[in-house]
């Protein structure tokens, strides 16, 4: 049952009710304002009016939950889908829902007039183009009371989906959201939110795969303001962390977003510095390690430091360069892993301190190498070949690196090709450690075949020195020709070479 009344009125003078289709309405007073009684003299008939229509009923200065002053006109808020389109304030000012003045009984006009719609469909909006025609009483307020309750329903359910994403008024509905991260939307439950912060990670190179990677390592990082995401991420890129790397540091550590650049950032990078690394080397170390920021300087960083000092006995000058080599090393516990490695070593190779510590200080990476599966597969690979413990030990403390190479594509034909193609024996390894560092394809087989065509070795084995120096140097004291055209033949045999391995495969 809806209501309707004759403008103002004091005391009714009748008041009756119809039935539950029919609307309630009221008859006014004598003692109405003269500018009412002036137009009822003009019109003779009953002056009705919609109480959801009437702007002296609804408060002029009624404000919406974010603060916009609300028309007090009828809205077909339904039927206008654009949120975002210049006709938003427009509509609001257009009376399309006219105050009726007389009650005639005539069929009212209708008009279809399109609005632009999200996506270039359009809508459909229904307007009276003639307020004074219309059909008959019951008709015209079942209409008014339809359209109402449906632009109220209506208003709910968009609230319910629609969020206010910043201070200038932009609204993002959850079904612009699966639009924009339709992959994202099946995964997680996206707060529209977010959105902002999603498009600047983007600018980074992170997609939607990325974006739920990081929600299961750690959702609250999505939770940040972007304003706040890209003033962080900014001040990195300023201390040298290339754009390129955001993305892995992000996927790795995307806490970062939420340490804050006075309280965590600048503090981490201070004590970088403060160890000596020169400043084109700290970008490099945070992309390596950016979990170094959840680790407190005074209670967890330079404790690590003063361990590597005091009980592993690595030089203070040296500390910024074992940092460098492996910035991994600050967020270990050292207290184990250098423990146990160089119990390990000097049980198995009767490795001193003086000689693991200089593997340390060579190539700290070894504090990582899984005992297992690292050191003692290759440490029993260089046993089987004819190597003694001591010849061993002598080929790592100068190239502990070799416990990092693969057995299978790197040791093993390396090897096969310095006994078979170089007819050298494997006791040469102790005074030409690197060999095992070079590059089969690159640096080893190009040099020995071209001597070879050169006719410029002789019988016996082939010298391991010819190898050492760089191309200019080689094609000067060896080869006795120009650089040019010993890269010329390296490029034929790589080709050759290539070419070989794909009929093998075929």
């Amino acid at each position: 049952m809806a209501g309707f009344s004759l403008y103002c009125f004091i005391k009714p003078r009748i008041l009756f009710t119809l039935p539950s289709e029919s609307p309630l309405f009221v008859l006014g007073s004598e003692k109405c304002s003269p500018e009412t009684r002036r137009r009822g003299r003009k019109t003779r008939g009953f002056v009705v009016s919609y109480a959801h229509s009437n702007p002296k009923i609804i408060n002029p200065k009624k404000k919406s939950r974010y603060g916009q002053t609300l028309s007090p006109y009828d809205s077909d808020e339904d039927e206008v889908l654009d949120d975002e389109s210049d006709e938003d304030d427009d509509w609001l000012l257009n009376d399309d829902f006219a105050e009726v003045k007389e009650y005639e009984r005539k069929k009212p006009k209708s008009q279809k007039q399109p609005i632009a719609k999200k996506g270039g469909k359009k809508g459909i909006v229904k307007t009276w183009e003639n307020p004074e025609e219309s059909e008959t009483d019951e008709d015209v307020l079942d209409l008014g009371i339809t359209r109402d309750a449906s632009s109220e329903k209506k208003k709910k359910k968009k609230e319910k989906e629609s969020w206010r994403l910043d201070g200038r008024g932009k609204v993002n509905s959850r079904k612009y959201v699966e639009k924009l991260y339709p992959r994202l939307s099946e995964e997680i439950d996206i707060d529209p939110k977010w959105v902002p912060l999603l498009d600047y990670l983007t600018t980074f190179g992170l997609k939607e795969s990325h974006f739920v990677q990081m929600y299961e390592r750690h959702m609250p990082s999505l939770q940040i303001n972007v304003v706040s995401a890209q003033e962080r991420l900014d001040y990195l890129l300023s201390v040298g962390v290339k754009h390129r790397d955001i993305k892995r540091m992000l996927l790795r550590q995307p806490q970062i977003l939420q340490y804050t650049v006075e309280n965590n950032l600048k503090a981490h990078i201070s004590f970088l510095i403060g160890l000596g690394i020169p400043n084109s080397k700290i970008g490099q170390i945070v992309a390596a390690t950016p979990s170094l920021f959840s680790y407190s300087v005074e209670n967890s960083l330079r404790p690590t430091i003063r361990y590597l000092i005091e009980e592993v006995g690595i030089n203070e000058t040296d500390v910024g360069k074992v940092v460098q080599l492996s910035p991994q090393i600050l967020v270990q516990r050292l207290d184990i892993t250098w423990n146990t490695r160089y119990m390990f070593l000097s049980k198995e190779l009767g490795a001193p301190r003086d000689s693991v510590v200089k593997m340390v200080k060579k190539h700290p990476q070894l504090l990582h190498y899984s005992i297992d599966d690292g050191f003692l597969p290759r440490i029993n690979f260089l046993r089987s070949i004819g190597m003694c413990n001591s010849d061993i030990l002598k080929v790592l403390t100068s190239l502990t690196q070799v416990l990092s190479l693969s057995l299978e594509d790197n040791l093993k034909p390396k090897y096969m090709y310095l006994v078979n193609e170089l007819k050298n024996e494997v006791h040469i390894l102790t005074k030409y450690p690197m060999y095992l560092s070079l590059s089969l394809d690159q640096r080893i087989r190009p040099r020995h075949r071209f001597l070879v065509e050169l006719k410029k070795v002789r019988k016996g084995p082939f010298p391991l020195s010819s190898l050492v120096p760089n191309d200019e140097s080689f094609c000067q004291q060896w080869a006795g020709t120009s650089v040019d055209k010993y890269l010329a033949f390296r490029q034929r045999l790589l080709l050759k070479e290539f070419a070989n391995k794909y009929e093998k495969r075929g």
